[in-house]
């Protein structure tokens, strides 16, 4: 029975197939199911993907301002058309005028057209800006009649600006001049710097002693003695700003001009603040008050009115300081010197023989002299001179070494120079000057 072979009892093999069930391995929970293995990127596609990143912000970096110079265009294309328009309206303006007089319903004034006396009552447009309009106010007009002179309306108004004859009076820069610059006066520097430089520097030290800061100060002595120089060093010791005008700039042609100009100066300086405003040679408008029926002289009283108005106009503890210089105070109106105006006077002497050493050492400390040059060997001999009269001669001498291709300065130098210089105040020809 069965697979018997030689009375032996076989086992079938099964076949080799696949298995019917597959028997998966259990899990504890379906979180461990769904659970993905984490990814982590290589370095180079991480800085790939940062580098995408930051292309785009600045895409959209470019594309904000693309749109914003888009609207910025369209706004400057809409202020463009409007100006056009408000030409259009105004016309083409054909001079200037001040105003003289404004009315409360702000649509008409009297105005001056400039080189002329005679007043017009003209309207003013809709297009003006009423809040510009003040009385002395440049404004534009248009005119009519065979030589355009006769205004019709008033179709703008010009701002208010400084004007460019006044900028030209002041210095950029503070002045390099410093009180050590100055041989000796040590008692107008003292003054000078209570009256100009403290006020500047430390008001609160007038307010502690309950005193009043002086308004200005006005500098008095021979041509020479360093009133120029003392009022560019206080200006450099003060960081101010610096304005320097003469008494011949106030003095002008025209009527009315020289006060403008004061005006001008005085409102620069208070927009330039802290400022020094330094009048060289006053004695040119500030000179005693007469009748007179000169139209020069009546002008020249005029610009003094203004200039006391001015002086008058400052507050006490103001960052703006006037310094006043002048040869001949004794010819000086007195409401010019009043205390409330110009509260100090400082005198500046002629230099002794101690001073005028330290002004010759000062001019003379950078140049190549000789061994028997000394201040006893060629300036002792000159007891008047003063300390513009020694730079005077120290550049002569040095001039002298050079037309002689000398590089060293020695005392026959200075002999000439000072000979020289004193043909020059005779009015005679300098000893080998055009040689």
């Amino acid at each position: 029975m069965g697979n018997r072979i030689g009375g032996l009892h076989r086992r079938r093999e099964k076949p080799e197939h696949a298995p019917l069930k597959v028997s998966m391995k259990r899990t504890k929970g379906l979180e461990h199911v769904n659970k993905l293995p984490p990814i982590v990127p290589r370095r180079h596609c991480l800085l790939r993907l940062l580098k995408q990143n930051r292309i785009h912000d600045y895409l959209l970096l470019e594309t904000e301002f693309i749109k914003r110079q888009n609207a910025f265009k369209s706004l400057e294309t809409q202020k463009k058309e409007e100006r056009k328009l408000v030409q259009q309206l105004r016309g083409t303006p054909t001079t200037l005028a001040k105003v003289h007089e404004l009315f409360n319903d702000e649509q008409h004034a009297v105005v001056v057209v400039e080189g002329s006396k005679r007043e017009w009552f003209i309207p003013i447009l809709s297009i003006v800006d009423k809040d510009l309009l003040h009385l002395n106010a440049l404004v534009m007009v248009k005119a009519s009649g065979m030589f355009k002179n006769v205004p019709t309306a008033i179709v703008g108004v010009l701002p208010d600006t400084i004007d460019s004859s006044a900028l030209g009076h002041k210095l950029e820069k503070p002045p390099k001049e410093t009180f050590e610059d100055i041989g000796g006066l040590e008692g107008p520097i003292q003054e000078i710097k209570e009256s100009v430089e403290l006020p500047l520097t430390h008001p609160e030290y007038y307010e502690e002693m309950g005193i009043t800061a002086p308004k200005g100060v006005i500098l008095y002595g021979e041509p020479g003695t360093g009133k120029t120089l003392l009022a560019k060093a206080v200006a450099n010791s003060t960081s101010a700003t610096f304005i320097r005008a003469t008494g011949a700039d106030l003095v002008q042609k025209n009527s009315g001009d020289g006060a403008k100009l004061v005006r001008e100066l005085f409102k620069m300086a208070k927009e330039s603040a802290p400022c020094i405003v330094f009048l060289d040679e006053i004695d040119a408008v500030g000179t005693k008050r007469f009748d007179t029926s000169s139209r020069g002289e009546q002008e020249v009283q005029r610009t003094l009115l203004e200039l006391l108005n001015q002086l008058d106009g400052f507050e006490s503890r103001g960052d703006v300081k006037v310094i006043l210089a002048t040869n001949r105070i004794d010819s000086l109106d007195s409401a010019l010197l009043r205390p409330g105006r110009i509260d100090r006077k400082i005198e500046l002497p002629k230099p002794d023989e101690k001073t005028r050493q330290k002004i010759f050492g000062i001019h003379t400390a950078g140049m190549n002299l000789a061994k028997d040059v000394t201040f006893e060997a060629v300036m002792s001999k000159e007891k008047i001179m003063s300390g513009a009269e020694i730079k005077a001669v120290c550049t002569e001498a040095g001039m002298l070494a050079l037309r002689a291709q000398r590089k060293v300065v020695c005392a026959d130098d200075f002999e000439k120079a000072i000979k020289n210089m004193m043909l020059k105040n005779k009015g005679g020809a300098p000893e080998g000057f055009y040689a």
